[in-house]
Parts: C-alpha cells; structure tokens; sequence
C-alpha cells in the first residue's frame, strides 16, 4: 500500500480509458426532472467535518469554513479525510472542476477505509477524470469490497454539462439495500446488494475522501496524455458538503443505527431509501443510455464469467 500522501483509488490500476472523442456538453440534452435528495440533508462546515489528509499546504479553507479548495501542483496534490467514519450515509459535494486543459488530472470523492483495512478494505469510488483538446471530462464511478481489488466494478459517464464552469453535486447514497451514484440529484448508478456476492458489497465503516492527484499513469486516454504541468496548479473546489448517516463507533459493543430493519427514524436506511422512485429510476436510464460509453458488465474480454450483478 502507498504511503498516505500518494494513497489513491485503486481503479487506476484496472482499466484503460477508451479511445472515444466527444464534447457531450456542446450537444443539447433535455434533463430530466428529479426530486433535490440532497435538500433532505443538512450542510456542514469543511473545516470542521473534514482533516488535511496530504498535501497540506496545497488546501485552503474559505468562507468561513464553508469551502475548501484543493490544488494539485508539481510538488503534491492535496486531500481531505473526514473526522468521522461512517456505517452507511448519504454524502454529497458541490464541486468545480479545474478550467483549462487538466489531462492526468484526478479529482476523486469516495468513501474508502484502506487505512484501516489495508488487506481487506472497501470503496466506493466517483472519480472525475481530466480533459484535453480532444477528450471531455469524465466521471467514474466504482466499488469494491474485501480488497477485491482485481475485480472493480468501473462505469463511466460523459457530462451533459461543463463541469468546469460553475458548482455541481456529485453524491453517493449508501446503505444495506444499495449504492447509489448521484450526479445533480440524477442517479447515473445503482449497485443492488442483493443482486450480487455478499462479499463483494461494501460492508466496513469508511471515511469520507475528497482529493485531487497526479493519474498520468491511466486517467485520459489510457495514460496517452499525462499531466502538463505547465498549466499548474490545477485547483478544485469543494462546497455544500453532506455527510448524513449512521457514524462508527468502535467501543460501542452493538452498533445504535438500524442497519437490518427499515424505520421511519433512520433518514438513510429507512423506506424511502430502499429502492429508487419511479422518477428517479426513469432519469438513471436517460443517463445511462444518453451518457455511459462503459460498463464492466458489457467487458467480455476482461470477464470470462459476467459478475451476478450484471445478469
């Protein structure tokens, strides 16, 4: 495992991206309509809900707290870890992506527990991934679970809009029943518990991670177009933080959260979290049909045997 400062997701190791060449967000798209699930949750100060993870003198906190901005320059990307760690939760981030050219450039929000689990850690994983002149930014989301590291679960999405130009929510719902991948209260994903392995379904307390790295190695284009530092630093901004959910407490003997039967007071675990509405299952299909251009459930050559989940 690489040191704390160099820690990152671990699906840079998995996959290369495909060669395709777009501008999604130059082509005119009718949003579907959703309900704001991030308006059923309350805000938190960065600076409080969050520490500096790495790259310390690259973070700033602004707005009284309200905003962090995190920077990746030739010396050090940055990184914030929260404070808590959490059994399930909703989190969300309004984010802006660096302007400019940013191919290589990684901005990641995630829950992971690597540190505590190194062997055996889960993750869930939405990474942005830097443009260049001819390839947009694009989003990718993960899971693993039990450091099942050789079997990543990757899809990735072209933005109906340009990221780099104001503030976006990107948010991920997680409990017993599923993971929900969220982008503008649109859900792009949902990974079902019950539709695959048990053991392949995050389980253990995570942290909440927000970073920006150096992923020259596979981030655009396979790794065909590396950082250009000559473009640094490479800052982005993280605002209306969410962090809502069952908090871990390791001296407790029996965790206070239900996390089998649903109840009225559990705003993550509850009814209403359980599956998704009609409307919101409607707007994840535009989604995926309009903007995923990969699914590891359609990579034959990588998977001799499609996981369960992909049936």
């Amino acid at each position: 495992m690489a040191p704390l400062q160099q820690k990152l997701p671990f699906s840079y190791l998995l996959i290369l991206c495909l060669a395709t060449v777009v501008s999604s967000h130059n082509r005119p798209f009718t949003v579907p309509s959703v309900t704001r699930l991030t308006d059923s949750f309350p805000t938190v100060p960065v600076d409080q809900a969050f520490s500096k993870a790495f790259g310390a003198s690259n973070v700033q906190f602004l707005s009284n707290g309200s905003t962090a901005t995190l920077a990746l320059d030739k010396v050090s990307g940055s990184g914030l870890v929260s404070q808590r760690r959490y059994n399930y939760g909703f989190f969300s981030a309004a984010i802006k992506l660096p302007s400019g050219l940013s191919p290589g450039v990684v901005v990641a929000f995630y829950l992971s527990n690597a540190d505590k689990f190194p062997h055996n850690h889960d993750e869930i994983d939405i990474e942005i991934l830097g443009h260049d002149k001819r390839n947009d930014w694009v989003i990718q989301t993960n899971v693993y679970a039990n450091g099942s590291v050789s079997t990543g679960r990757e899809e990735k999405f072209y933005f109906w809009f340009d990221p780099t130009q104001q503030y976006h929510l990107y948010s991920i719902l997680w409990n017993s029943y599923h993971t929900v991948f969220l982008v503008d209260n649109i859900p792009v994903r949902e990974f079902i518990h019950s539709n695959t392995y048990p053991s392949v379904y995050p389980s253990k307390p995570m942290s909440v991670y927000a970073t920006i790295w150096d992923g020259s190695e596979w981030a655009t284009h396979g790794g065909k177009y590396p950082v250009n530092y000559k473009y640094a630093p490479f800052v982005a901004s993280f605002a209306q933080v969410k962090l809502s959910g069952c908090i871990s407490d390791p001296t407790a003997p029996v965790s206070a959260c239900a996390k089998v039967n649903p109840s009225a007071q559990d705003p993550i675990n509850g009814p209403e979290f359980t599956k998704l509405s009609q409307q919101q299952v409607a707007a994840m299909d535009w989604a995926r049909r309009k903007l995923m251009f990969y699914s590891y459930c359609n990579d034959r050559p990588r998977f001799k045997v499609m996981p369960p989940e992909c049936h």
